[in-house]
Order: C-alpha cells, then structure tokens, then sequence
C-alpha cells in the first residue's frame, strides 16, 4: 500500500510559497499509507528531476524551485525491493524516444519477472516490481495514450500509475487502486491524492479547503492527460480485473474472492516474512485489513491472533514457521 500525490498548475497565479507548502503537506498526508520511502518529480529547465529518499516524507523537505508548475509524487510501503537502496523507491526516470519522465505506481504488480523473459525487457539493478511497468513504456519508444495503454493492458496487477514528461503534461493511469482528483478552476489548479483523506488534510492545512472545487471522476481503465495549460484529455484501456494468484476472476459470481487491501496484503506479507496462507486464515475469521496489517509489523500479536483462531478451530496446538507450538 503506497500513495501518489501531486499538482498542476496550470495558470501560474499560486504564489511559489504555497505551492511549496502544498507539496509537502501531501507528501505528510501521504504517509497514512507508506513511510519507508518518499519522492517527488518536477520539472526544471525542461529537465526531469527526482529527489527520493528512504525516509518519512515528514523527514524530508520538499523545497521544489520557484518555477515549478508540476509536482508528482509517491510514499512507499515496501512490498519488493529494499526501500534502504534508493533506486528502488519512486518516482523512476525514464526515456521514450524524445521525451524524459518520471513514473510512480500505487499497487502491487505480479508479473514482472514473467515479463522480463515474455517481453524481453532488460535486468537492472531496480528490484522494484513497478520498474517493469516504466521499462515497458521505454520499449514503446514514445510516451503517448498508446504506450501507456500498451503498459496498461501488459502487467498484471493492482495499479493506478502516475507519469509526468518534461512538458509538465501529467498522466494518470487508472486501474483498481484508489485516485482522488480535485479540480480548484479559480486557482487554475488540479491536485490529486490516492485517498479522499489525504487530500483533504492536506488542502486544510494549506487553506485550500476554502476554494471551490470540482471533483474530476476515474474509473478503471480511465488514462487521463492533463497538459501545461490545463487541458484534458482521455484515452481507455481493457482493465483486466484480476482475483490474483490467492484466487479467480471477479466475474465469477459464484466463487469467494479477496477485495483489492486484501490482495495486497496477501501479496505483499511475504515481505515481513508472513505467510500467505496465515493471512487468509486471519481474513477467513474476520480481522480486518487494518488490525492484519498491524500484525505484520509485530508479530507478537500475529502470534495471538493466529493462537486464538486455531483455539476457536478446537486446535490447542499450532505449529508455523514463527517458532514452534503455542
């Protein structure tokens, strides 16, 4: 679980000061769903540029150049890739063609290595699986709805994906994974924010909450271009909506099936060394989402949890891989 958040102004009337404090206070809002690692893209000179630490984003200061029009950015919950080497946090620089620019992804994607042999993308170094999706749209050669639908309709997943280009023109790739986009049309500015929670922090603490504003709706397979002059476009692609590997296809009405937190968990409990199967145990009996992600951060409490469903199974014994019997 990670979150993007970001801007564009379009107009050029905010004063640098408050642009500022918004790109920080997005990135603090940001947090409530990663804190291993945080970043921010902008464009400078016709340059992109990416400052990525793994720190909090409350430890980091966001002090983007006077000039800045575009921001996007990422926090991280380390699902794949040690968050302690910086390449493997967000956003990843990239070239298509002609165009340089930065990716982010909120979600969890589950074929990337499949797609390194399938579609010959290169090895490197980044071990992060979200940099088979931005290796995916270097292979296009260009970076326009079509790459973006190609890399869509490609990885597998759970996903909504940002990109900016160095003509601050901002992409949102919409798949299954939360995106909240606010139009403030006085201001002739767009913000964007994973979660509706997020945003409105943010916006309050900025003073921004006073304005009017227009909510800008996504949906999945919805690719949305938002250009220096603030002008929208819309591209589709297929969104495949995937059960993942824990199970089917959603359009299986008739057959149980995890909601997209839930998948992520799954997918991503490896990481603090949890099996997958222990999750959907704790599912199965009703803990939610959040109590299981806490769990995965202290097992002790894991430990419990799991010592109590096994005792509610009518089992006093419970043998795992997290130190013998209970």
């Amino acid at each position: 679980m990670c979150s993007l958040f970001g801007f564009l102004d379009y107009q050029g009337i905010i004063p640098h000061k408050v642009l500022r404090k918004l790109t920080q206070a997005l990135a603090n809002a940001a947090e409530e769903r990663g804190t291993d690692a945080a970043g921010i893209s902008y464009i400078n000179e016709g340059k992109v540029v990416v400052y990525k630490r793994p720190k909090p984003a409350h430890k980091l200061h966001f002090n983007p150049p006077d000039g800045t029009r575009a921001i996007m950015g990422h926090t991280r919950m380390t699902t794949q890739g040690n968050e302690k080497y910086n390449y493997n946090n967000h956003p990843f620089a990239g070239i298509a063609g002609d165009t340089s620019f930065a990716f982010a992804h909120n979600g969890v994607l589950w074929n990337d290595k499949e797609l390194r042999k399938e579609k010959l993308i290169p090895d490197t170094h980044i071990e992060t699986d979200s940099y088979a999706a931005c290796q995916l749209i270097e292979q296009q050669d260009k970076l326009d709805f079509d790459s973006l639908k190609y890399m869509a309709e490609t990885v597998e997943g759970n996903f909504t994906f940002t990109v900016i280009d160095d003509n601050n023109s901002l992409y949102i790739v919409k798949g299954s994974n939360p995106m909240c986009l606010l139009h403030l049309p006085v201001l002739g500015l767009y913000v964007y924010a994973s979660t509706e929670s997020i945003m409105k922090k943010a916006l309050k603490q900025v003073g921004l909450h006073k304005f009017a504003m227009e909510r800008v709706e996504t949906d999945e397979g919805d690719i949305l271009r938002i250009d220096k002059n603030g002008e929208v476009t819309r591209s589709e692609f297929e969104f495949k909506k995937y059960r993942s590997k824990y199970s089917g296809w959603y359009n299986y009405d008739d057959s149980p099936y995890y909601n997209i937190h839930e998948e992520m968990l799954l997918a991503y409990c490896g990481c603090y060394g949890v099996d997958s199967s222990d999750v959907e145990l704790l599912l199965e009996y009703g803990y939610t989402c959040d109590e299981i992600e806490e769990m995965l951060a202290d097992h002790d409490l894991l430990h419990e949890a799991l010592r109590d469903v096994k005792y509610m199974c009518g089992e006093n014994i419970y043998e795992s891989c997290y130190g013998g019997a209970f």
